[in-house]
């Protein structure tokens, strides 16, 4: 079906595509809002709705958008994310509009060069010694960026705390005037 697709004029390989791809992952999103609604009307609920669980909403709702997107670009994830975009409700203003620019990106990908380029050019980086270092390189900067990053939002969440505390936050000039 794929090779009828792409044999089309470049305009309608791109639209045929872009709509199989907003239906795809649109009905994947409300797959998972349909879970999550569902699981909050069971034993789930209790889950669903903890302090863990609205973070993790929120922090889907603020930064799922660019993953959404990224999806696109890859393979075998992509359900995974726009499901996880449903279960975790992120709000359709920042759904739609990251789901449209990566399915922009996919129905150029697959309308133009197609899977048998990409997979060509994924074997050609798993056979050079150099494309392995630079993706060993590339992940370990990902690794280190991230933790960089935890552990300096860790010390200005540290420090915050400390300022906060009326025993910790506390300047001590002389230390016999100093309150017990």
């Amino acid at each position: 079906m794929m090779d009828s697709i792409v044999s089309l004029p470049f305009v309608w390989a791109f639209l045929i595509l872009f709509v199989i791809v907003m239906l795809r992952s649109n009905g994947t999103y409300w797959a998972g809002r349909g879970l999550a609604a569902g699981g909050r009307k069971t034993k789930l609920q209790k889950h669903l709705d903890s302090p863990a669980a609205q973070r993790a909403e929120k922090i889907i709702a603020r930064w799922g958008a660019p993953a959404v997107s990224v999806s696109f670009l890859t393979i075998g994830i992509q359900t995974a994310v726009n499901m996880s975009a449903g279960l975790g409700r992120m709000p359709l203003r920042r759904y739609i509009p990251a789901t449209v620019v990566g399915s922009i990106a996919w129905a150029c990908i697959y309308a133009t060069i197609g899977l048998a380029a990409f997979d060509a050019a994924i074997a050609a980086a798993a056979g050079s010694p150099l494309a392995i270092v630079l993706l060993v390189l590339a992940v370990g900067a990902v690794i280190l960026g991230v933790h960089l990053f935890r552990v300096s939002r860790t010390r200005k969440l540290d420090k915050s705390a400390l300022e906060d505390c009326p025993v910790m936050g506390m300047e001590i000039s002389d230390p016999t005037t100093a309150k017990a």
